[in-house]
């Protein structure tokens, strides 16, 4: 069909690739990028059938099907069934959120960032290992999934959070997003579809971009996945698992109820789903909920890291595996870093045995609640989300902003804050909101003084 008979055809995107080099799907797929980077094609819009696309380029369908797809696993598309494919709603923002503490003129509240006061305890315990006779093994290699020791101290970190676990299902990794790239990548294959909350950790955004993996939005209500919005995603979207943080969800805080992990652990056992569990604000909440795992512990893998709730820097995650997955974590995890830091995993098992984590956890929460003293007082009737222990903050916004212009304004007055557009996953416009880091400003006057510009701009 010529192009010319689409003169007058209404159609939300009409690439040229007149003079384009290199083979055509690369080339849409460039044109595609161009007109989203430009504006020209905003988040939520539909784009033409594909088979409409092909006619009207005069190219094979299979050449708009291949480029639609790598446009996907980019994250710039959002394709659901029997409604057709859009432009993603996080598809202009960068999901990578890293601390700008080089620049010395923006309060940074927008990276989490847990703060160093506590640090000093840890740094005890680690001066004290050092002097042992043995401490030149600690700078050695060690295995994928840690030592006996390692692994136990694991087990009883997790079965102080309400799982109950034993050290023949306990891996450990060098972080906890490394344990989730590691878990992606052992678990599902490049291609699969893995249900998200439709406002999502931007880590799991990121390795399954790099992974090759589509996150598909899971309907909700109340800020939690339903059953039939699950059971939907399976049937419909071909799920292959899902991913969730039940405690502090990042970004809307949100703490999941007993009821929903109940009903996604039925799912995992029932339907065979595999859920993967991130546990990583669980010892912040002030009466801790079990983790889903418990309900279902042959079909769950939980992710538990003391990055925020001990120190940032003691990179040691522990995941509790099913048996049937273990071989292909620890696979993962050796092919992505060969081993964990026996320094930083031998620290960590002192700290968890010899009880000094629940005295860092209790200090920090103290910190944090006296900081979010800051933040309810600066933002005094304005709708805001998150428990006095929560280290994150979700911030609802004045009709006249989107997350990401408040975001853009913030950053002119000097405060960093990643709106909701970062978070955000699908087609559907992001909400008006933003979320902010309480625990990052090194000061408690940094703390004020951001909260002093956020308030000034919703005003």
């Amino acid at each position: 069909m010529s192009i010319n008979s689409f003169d007058d055809y209404p159609m939300s995107w009409k690439p040229n690739l007149s003079g384009a080099a290199g083979p055509k799907y690369l080339a849409l797929v460039r044109l595609l990028e161009e007109d989203v980077k430009n504006g020209v094609l905003k988040a939520g819009t539909k784009l033409p059938p594909q088979r409409e696309l092909a006619d009207f380029l005069n190219i094979n369908l299979s050449t708009v099907s291949r480029a639609f797809k790598l446009c996907e696993q980019k994250g710039l598309l959002s394709a659901s069934v029997g409604c057709g494919t859009f432009i993603s709603s996080g598809a202009t923002t960068e999901p990578v959120l890293l601390c700008g503490s080089e620049n010395a003129q923006i309060i940074e509240m927008g990276a989490i960032v847990p703060s160093i006061e506590c640090n000093d305890r840890v740094m005890q315990h680690m001066e004290a290992l050092t002097r042992h006779p043995d401490a030149l093994h600690l700078f050695s290699y060690g295995t994928p999934e840690g030592t006996l020791r390692h692994r136990e101290a694991g087990a009883l970190w997790m079965r102080k959070s309400g799982l109950c676990t034993d050290s023949r299902h306990i891996v450990l990794a060098a972080g906890g997003q490394n344990a989730l790239t590691a878990a992606l990548g052992a678990l599902f294959e490049r291609g699969d579809k893995i249900g998200v909350d439709p406002l999502t950790y931007p880590g799991v955004k990121t390795s399954a971009k790099l992974l090759g993996m589509h996150l598909i939005p899971v309907q909700e209500r109340n800020n939690e996945m339903t059953e039939e919005g699950i059971r939907y995603a399976i049937q419909n979207e071909n799920i292959k698992g899902i991913y969730v943080i039940p405690d502090f969800h990042n970004p809307t805080t949100h703490i999941m109820s007993l009821e929903t992990r109940k009903m996604i652990a039925k799912i995992a056992r029932e339907d065979n789903l595999l859920v993967i569990e991130d546990g990583i604000n669980h010892f912040l909440t002030e009466d801790p909920l079990p983790p889903i795992a418990s309900f279902a512990p042959d079909h769950i893998v939980y992710l538990s890291s003391l990055s925020k709730c001990v120190s940032a820097g003691l990179r040691t995650a522990f995941i509790h595996v099913p048996d049937r997955y273990r071989q292909e974590l620890v696979t993962a995890l050796y092919s992505m870093n060969i081993s964990v830091s026996p320094l930083l995993a031998t620290v960590a098992s002192g700290l968890i045995e010899e009880g000094i984590t629940e005295e860092i956890i209790s200090e920090r929460k103290r910190r944090i609640v006296t900081r979010n003293l800051i933040v309810n007082e600066a933002l005094r009737g304005y709708p805001i989300a998150g428990e006095t222990t929560c280290p994150l903050r979700y911030i609802h916004l004045p009709e006249h902003f989107t997350g990401k212009s408040f975001e853009i304004c913030a950053r002119q007055a000097g405060v960093q804050v990643y709106g909701a557009e970062r978070f955000a996953i699908g087609n559907r416009p992001a909400p008006r909101t933003i979320r902010i880091s309480v625990t990052t400003p090194a000061r408690l006057e940094d703390l004020s003084e951001g909260m002093r510009r956020i308030k000034k701009l919703l005003c």
